[in-house]
């Protein structure tokens, strides 16, 4: 009986050692840039922000997938089409491909969400976007360590109000 309590006892110490050792990414929304304008013409406006994602955990992860994903329904405003891209810094990639990357324990690691508005419907940039709505923004993102892989979502969104003051424009009250 002595042994088995002995066996139980040592490994509830390792599973409480190695429960322990994991990476936890965490993004940090709060800080993230404004949004700025990366590219535009008489019907598209490409819009990014750049968010730091700090590994809290005491190993190493990975981020090995990220989407950014627009949530923008016609339903809600059909007016313009939202098209997102996730993006390492510095990294700019044509082909949208992700490419993955290790964020130390301790460690910092700056993503881009890029959002580009096209207008709809005959209409110019600038009054689709004088009629524009709130609406938010999904960074979804896969990581990996010691845990299994696993999704998670950071949220945020882009303001009607800030998307007009970018683009130049005044919102119509509808």
């Amino acid at each position: 009986m002595a042994v088995i309590v002995a066996v139980l006892l040592v490994v509830s110490v390792i599973w409480l050692y190695l429960k322990g050792r994991e990476e936890k990414v965490v993004p940090h929304l709060e800080s993230r840039t404004p949004f700025k304008i990366e590219s535009r013409d008489e019907k598209s406006v490409t819009l990014s922000t750049t968010i730091e994602f700090r590994n809290e955990g005491t190993q190493s992860a990975m981020i090995v997938d990220a989407i950014c994903k627009p949530q923008l329904p016609f339903e809600q405003y059909d007016g313009m089409d939202v098209r997102g891209k996730a993006e390492r810094e510095g990294v700019p990639r044509e082909d949208d491909y992700f490419e993955a990357l290790v964020i130390e324990h301790q460690q910092s690691a700056n993503l881009v969400a890029k959002v580009t508005l096209t207008a709809r419907k005959g209409l110019s940039l600038e009054e689709a976007v004088a009629h524009m709505v709130d609406f938010p923004i999904e960074f979804i993102y896969r990581e990996v360590g010691r845990n299994p892989m696993r999704w998670s979502i950071a949220r945020m969104i882009l303001s009607a109000e800030e998307l007009a003051k970018l683009v130049g424009v005044e919102l119509v009250k509808d």
